[in-house]
């Protein structure tokens, strides 16, 4: 399988929450792991940020995530953004209300699903961004949308 995961299951991997079991299941399982580039800077942000927010977690551990994130990093296939890829944002912001960011994963994900759209999964914990995966036929993990 091809697991193309967006930031908020991304960092998942790396940030015990509600579905991060079920992301590091699925990243066992995938044969390969595929994400957009801009995934680096929102997941960075989103580390630093919960980091900040969270008392209990020391300097030490805070390292060891960054570090594992930054080793499997090198190990992802990442999408980057192209005038192809821009083309594809384009024909779907007339269509879904997402932001930015979003319409990147989108496209990518789309991107990659059109070379191998046999064994390709999607990945995402954000309402909008899953119902627009599943509606340009993208098969979506967790197969029940999430609670706002």
């Amino acid at each position: 399988m091809i697991l193309y995961l967006d930031t908020s299951a991304l960092v998942k991997k790396y940030w015990s929450e509600e579905g991060s079991m079920d992301v590091i299941d699925w990243w066992r399982e995938a044969e390969e792991i595929a994400t957009s580039s801009v995934a680096y800077a929102e997941a960075l942000s989103a580390f630093y940020r919960k980091r900040r927010e969270t008392d209990g977690l020391s300097k030490k551990a805070f390292g060891t995530l960054m570090l594992s994130f930054k080793k499997d990093w090198k190990s992802l296939i990442r999408v980057h953004v192209t005038d192809t890829l821009n083309q594809t944002i384009e024909d779907l912001i007339g269509v879904y209300p997402l932001r930015g960011f979003d319409l990147i994963h989108l496209a990518s994900a789309l991107l990659i699903w059109e070379k191998t759209p046999e064994n390709f999964v999607f990945a995402c914990y954000d309402e909008r961004l899953a119902e627009a995966a599943r509606e340009n036929g993208l098969s979506v993990l967790p197969e029940h949308a999430p609670d706002p």
